[in-house]
């Protein structure tokens, strides 16, 4: 089967392409080795079955980072390559495309986001580029699909052709196929190239992300509740319900089977969240509860990647990190833990340092808890309102700046500046979110739902046993007397090394005080990161650094809660 590698600098639309030749049907994995991921899926070729694989952006074939790594890894296991380039940026690009080619690999360009050049009043001649390049040159608008059905026609006609140059000459050869075919006429300015600079400027970016800020999570309670409210309560209370009931009528309550697969019956009648069946608690929290929000999360999230904003996010703060000691990137991963702490843990690979890595991964799984996690917690102290939620998330937004200005101070080390290439500011292509979308959604059901149901069944076999009443006992000193919380809440506390979410719906029928609450969310939040995680930060950083991060976590959780324990 023939293997097309799509290969280009970060942010030149690879993802565009690669989802207009492959559809919706793709793999993510690791590559061996490593933690830096990458995309394959199949389209057909000449009647025949290919293989597409989307491999990691990079700017050179000499590489620096892991990604780069993989990327000059991969080229020797593809049999064509379509080299991707940002036609607004031709002169950046080139020096991938000339080395490349020199690699002796049959090679396709793909001039893209064409008609953003000639937005922008630049005029490439594609004839004349294809002759100094002497490999087919086809312009391209992936949002748009133009150019995509001739990219694939003329793949046939990829060619290993090795651009004459001396590696130290390789920009000097840039520059001049550049002033060859290319000519820049005079335009002005769009009003998205407006906003983009009026984005990256502190004086008004800050107020503007602001904005942002408050939008998006306003658009993603609107979207959550809304599928909560009109699809799935209706759904689980008019549907499933009466079928669980019955259900329930015949296994006979107070068995083993009625209390693994139903729970307990609040007055006669199912709690989806207090009832803790496999089938109540175990299918209603990851699905009713949770998956809304994460669903409406992810779509603002990739909206706001499609459009071009969260580089200039990274680059805006950047400035603010460094005096915490940080890299103005570490914002990516903040934000793609909110929705699910996994990506977040492996977007971390975007830092340039270890040291970087390791406080932005520790910061996160201590302070940031996932979309999951927020939409239980707000399910449980919102009727508090913001007596109940601002000691929460105030207390983890605090908490954050003071570990990361003792990180600052104990662990040596500097915070590179940043270095980014940040891309225009772009219409999203409807077709290619919706994908993404679909995709980080499919993996938090497959991720979540198996966790949540193996969190309900261990719950209920260890009350059974007995074990949860002794750990109550056992641990009794470090929950009463340190945390404030009753014995009860050690269930709660097991339960969050397998999902945070069920842990905290477990807090919901203990009777706890508000006190006691706030202090039982922030020390879910902060004591270790869930199984999945943590099996990811493993892999990521070693044993010995995972446990290093836990000892830091363990001893951050503790201190926090007996510190809320006597202040609140």
């Amino acid at each position: 089967m023939k293997r097309i590698l799509l290969m280009g600098n970060p942010n030149v639309g690879k993802s565009v392409v690669f989802s207009r030749l492959t559809g919706a049907d793709v793999i993510v994995s690791n590559y061996p080795g490593t933690t830096v991921e990458f995309t394959k899926g199949a389209m057909v070729l000449d009647g025949q079955r290919a293989e597409v694989i989307d491999v990691p952006g990079t700017y050179t074939l000499d590489p620096t980072i892991r990604a780069e790594q993989v990327a000059a890894d991969m080229l020797p296991e593809g049999d064509v390559v379509i080299d991707v380039v940002d036609a607004t940026n031709l002169e950046r690009n080139l020096n991938l495309t000339l080395q490349l080619l020199q690699s002796g690999k049959p090679v396709v360009v793909a001039l893209n986001m064409w008609d953003e050049a000639g937005h922008k009043g630049i005029n490439i001649d594609v004839e004349r580029l294809e002759g100094l390049l002497g490999v087919p040159v086809v312009p391209t608008v992936a949002i748009s699909g133009r150019g995509i059905s001739n990219l694939v026609s003329r793949l046939d006609e990829a060619q290993a052709n090795t651009y004459p140059h001396e590696d130290d000459d390789r920009w000097s050869q840039v520059g001049e196929i550049v002033e060859q075919v290319q000519r820049v006429t005079q335009r002005h300015h769009t009003f998205l190239e407006r906003l983009a600079d009026f984005s990256l400027q502190p004086e008004t970016g800050i107020p503007l992300a602001v904005v942002v800020g408050l939008v998006a999570f306003a658009l993603i309670r609107f979207i959550g509740e809304g599928l909560i409210g009109y699809l799935f309560d209706p759904l689980f209370e008019k549907l499933w319900a009466p079928l669980v009931m019955r259900l329930s009528e015949l296994l006979g309550p107070g068995g083993f089977w009625h209390e693994l697969l139903v729970g307990k019956l609040v007055a006669g009648e199912i709690e989806f969240v207090e009832s803790l069946g496999l089938l109540t608690t175990g299918l209603y929290v990851p699905l009713a509860m949770v998956l809304p929000y994460v669903f409406a999360f992810y779509l603002v999230l990739s909206l706001l990647e499609d459009i071009g904003y969260l580089p200039r996010l990274g680059v805006l703060v950047d400035t603010i990190m460094h005096h915490l000691g940080l890299h103005g990137l570490t914002i990516i991963p903040m934000l793609l833990g909110l929705g699910c702490n996994i990506p977040g843990a492996l977007s971390t690979r975007i830092l340039e340092t270890r040291r970087q890595r390791f406080i932005a991964a520790t910061l996160m799984a201590i302070c940031v808890p996932c979309m999951a996690q927020i939409a239980m917690v707000v399910g449980l102290l919102g009727e508090f309102g913001a007596i109940g939620l601002v000691p929460v998330f105030g207390t983890l937004a605090l908490l954050w700046v003071v570990l990361a200005l003792i990180f600052k101070a104990v662990l040596p080390g500097e915070a590179p500046e940043i270095f980014i290439e940040i891309p225009p500011y772009r219409i999203p292509a409807l077709r290619a979110t919706g994908q993404k979308v679909w995709l980080r959604t499919r993996q938090f059901i497959t991720d979540a739902v198996p966790y949540v149901l193996l969190g309900v069944l261990v719950v209920n076999i260890m009350y059974v046993l007995g074990i949860i009443q002794f750990l109550g006992h056992v641990l009794a000193p470090v929950i009463t007397n340190i945390l404030g919380l009753p014995p009860e809440a050690v269930a709660a506390l097991l339960i969050g090394f397998l999902r945070k979410d069920v842990a905290v719906g477990m807090l919901a029928p203990l009777g706890l005080s508000l006190k006691q609450l706030i202090i039982a969310c922030v020390v879910l939040t902060a004591y270790f990161p869930c199984a999945a995680t943590f099996a990811v930060l493993l892999r990521e950083f070693g044993i010995k650094d995972m446990a290093k991060a836990a000892a830091i976590m363990v001893t951050v959780a503790l201190c926090i809660g007996g510190l809320l324990n006597l202040l609140l």
